[in-house]
């Protein structure tokens, strides 16, 4: 077990929200969505070869309770995913760009994204609070992360990170996700808080 791992727990323990204790005068712990947007390419491809996995319905969009048990859970498949898939880029491995596909050994970052969602799933954690993000970088590069949306505040679980950190407390700017209702949906992401970036055309 981490350190990270048991002071969460700890907090857990007592009540108190990680978010908020990590950074008390921080605004909202949970991230604030917009309106319906477009997907993007790689994740609308995917949905063609996995039609499946982008018609989940949710009719109960609550976000998930989080326990320590969960928590440890949830450390331990983030510092898996990231441990046994080594970075590569998608024409590296897949010979295209912006294809998102599970890996085998090696991906970009959508690739572990997708594997997290695809393991978080598997132990019962449910589809509409595991969702994929697309961030823009202090340098102003694309990204992608995947949201973990609890009562607690929303997590980001990063292949950049061997930590999972409160949203909040990244220094991404956070631009759309998947729609809590439907995962062959996207939605923006009303990022206000204060981040020096670079910007890019949307």
């Amino acid at each position: 077990m981490t350190k990270q791992t048991i002071i969460a727990a700890i907090l857990l323990l007592l009540g108190v929200g990680l978010a908020q204790a990590a950074n008390p005068a921080s605004k909202s712990p949970w991230m604030s969505t917009g309106e319906r947007t477009s997907q993007p390419i790689g994740h609308y491809e995917f949905c063609e070869r996995y039609p499946a996995e982008c018609k989940i319905v949710s009719r109960n969009t609550n976000a998930l309770k989080l326990t320590p048990k969960l928590w440890q859970q949830i450390i331990a498949v983030n510092d898996s995913v990231n441990t046994r898939i080594k970075p590569a880029t998608d024409m590296e491995v897949w010979g295209r760009e912006e294809y998102w596909e599970y890996p085998v050994t090696a991906g970009d970052c959508d690739d572990y994204m997708l594997e997290k969602q695809r393991e978080l799933m598997a132990l019962g954690i449910p589809a509409n609070t595991l969702l994929f993000t697309v961030v823009r970088q202090p340098n102003g590069d694309g990204h992608a992360v995947l949201t973990l949306r609890t009562d607690r505040g929303d997590f980001i679980l990063d292949n950049l990170d061997e930590r999972v950190l409160a949203w909040n407390k990244t220094d991404y700017t956070y631009l759309k996700r998947q729609s809590t209702a439907n995962s062959g949906s996207w939605v923006l992401i009303k990022d206000d808080r204060d981040i020096l970036v670079g910007s890019i055309k949307n």
